[in-house]
């Protein structure tokens, strides 16, 4: 099977054509974008833009320890399945960690390096990544990434953050299944009903769901502080109090709303706040950049101001509205998302990180009409500002059976382990109790 260009192919089983690119660049970004929007779960982190602005920039290609082998499988011409496939020489920018099962194969004298990767560098996003035309294309496009590892010799496949055709697909292979925890925030008061507007007096019930029961959209942000249990709903009163009375202030645009400007502050805030832990920044200012050209659409800044002067950015990736009225969609009523992605400071403001973060974005999002905002990977104090625990499901192969089986038993007991982590957390929940 020939590389670069994706022009050599190898027939796979049910005649679909198997072609590897090398360079994301490569790849026919109509044929690519189309099939995303027939998933269940697209995300504008699968779109080629984004995919290929990693790759350009320079984020996430050979140099970084990231070398594209985007697999596609092709029928009649068409393309009927496709997925982001890396080789790594590391494990860093994933968020599923493996650290523990490459030092065991480094002790016993064996390479975990280089290892494949399906997923999107260095977000943590749950959706489709196995996109296909069927069930059947999906299945054949598991069987694809197998070959393809057992013919370069690779360590081991990992399928990260997918959703639940890719695991069921995974599982149908006989790949194992990893678990963790995330915290989503959805736009579902848990005990108030569409008509309340305001806090009630502390001590005071809320009022219930209406007759006939039903989860409602929060009407506003003093809405949703309702929801919450008292402890909660002062602690999150007294953290915007704290940035409201230092002088801060906040302003939003989205899109190409956002200025030049705005972008190359933001760059500097999120440059600046890596380099604060001692790191330099997993993306790129060209990403950035190209994101701004390429793929505005899905970007909504944040930026806080003190004095007249920005402080602080936080930038959040959503659903576009073109896309939630496309007739490619896999569903009528796509949800309408929002992930928070990327911030930074160049004023130390307490609470400010939190403000910019979460109760800005929440806000934003109550207002307009937004399902869930996603707060990234882990992180158990998301559960005071109501983000709740999710699991997510990776998949993994390994080519060495005696690994393969150590780590399907590590795998069960961890497994056990999240399972009651999920139970302790729900445990702990920040919403008021029904009366």
């Amino acid at each position: 099977m020939k590389r670069g260009s994706g022009s050599g192919a190898k027939k796979g089983s049910d005649d679909y054509v198997i072609r590897v690119f090398d360079d994301p660049l490569a790849l026919d970004a109509t044929a690519w974008n189309a099939l995303l929007a027939r998933q269940a779960h697209p995300t504008p982190f699968m779109r080629h833009e984004y995919l290929a602005a990693l790759h350009a920039s320079g984020s996430a290609n050979a140099r970084t320890g990231w070398s594209p082998a985007f697999v596609t499988l092709w029928r009649g011409g068409e393309l009927a399945a496709a997925c982001p496939l890396y080789r790594k020489s590391h494990s860093y920018g994933e968020y599923v960690f493996d650290w523990a099962w490459a030092s065991a194969y480094e002790r016993h004298g064996l390479d975990y390096y280089p290892k494949a990767l399906v997923a999107v560098p260095f977000t943590p996003v749950p959706g489709s990544r196995l996109m296909a035309a069927d069930s059947a294309s999906r299945a054949a496009l598991v069987e694809a990434l197998v070959h393809v590892c057992g013919e370069e010799k690779l360590s081991s496949l990992h399928l990260l953050f997918g959703d639940e055709a890719d695991i069921d697909a995974a599982r149908a292979s006989q790949l194992m299944l990893r678990h963790n925890v995330q915290f989503h925030w959805q736009n579902l008061a848990p005990t108030l009903g569409t008509d309340v507007s305001s806090l009630p007096p502390e001590g005071a019930a809320p009022p219930w769901e209406r007759p006939g029961g039903g989860a409602a959209r929060y009407t506003d942000f003093d809405a949703f502080l309702a929801s919450l249990n008292h402890e909660k709903r002062k602690k999150i009163r007294q953290e915007r109090r704290k940035v409201a009375d230092a002088g801060v202030s906040f302003r939003w645009s989205a899109g190409a709303g956002i200025s030049q400007a705005d972008w190359d502050f933001f760059y500097r805030c999120y440059e600046q706040t890596y380099l604060e832990h001692g790191n330099a920044p997993y993306l790129t200012r060209d990403f950035f950049h190209r994101m701004q050209h390429t793929l505005p659409q899905h970007w909504l800044l944040f930026v806080a101001e003190r004095g007249g002067r920005p402080i602080a950015t936080s930038l959040i990736a959503t659903t576009q509205e073109t896309a939630l009225t496309s007739s490619h969609n896999h569903s009528e009523n796509p949800a309408k998302i929002a992930w928070g992605r990327y911030w930074g400071a160049l004023e130390r403001v307490d609470c400010l990180h939190f403000e910019a973060c979460y109760y800005q974005p929440l806000q934003w999002c109550i207002a307009h009409g937004f399902d869930r905002f996603e707060g990234g990977a882990q992180g158990e104090h998301k559960m005071a500002r109501a983000l709740m625990p999710v699991a997510t499901t990776s998949a993994h192969w390994l080519a060495h059976p005696a690994f393969a089986d150590a780590v399907d038993r590590f795998l069960t007991q961890e497994g056990e382990g999240i399972a009651n982590y999920l139970d302790h957390l729900k445990e702990r929940s920040p919403f008021r109790e029904r009366e």
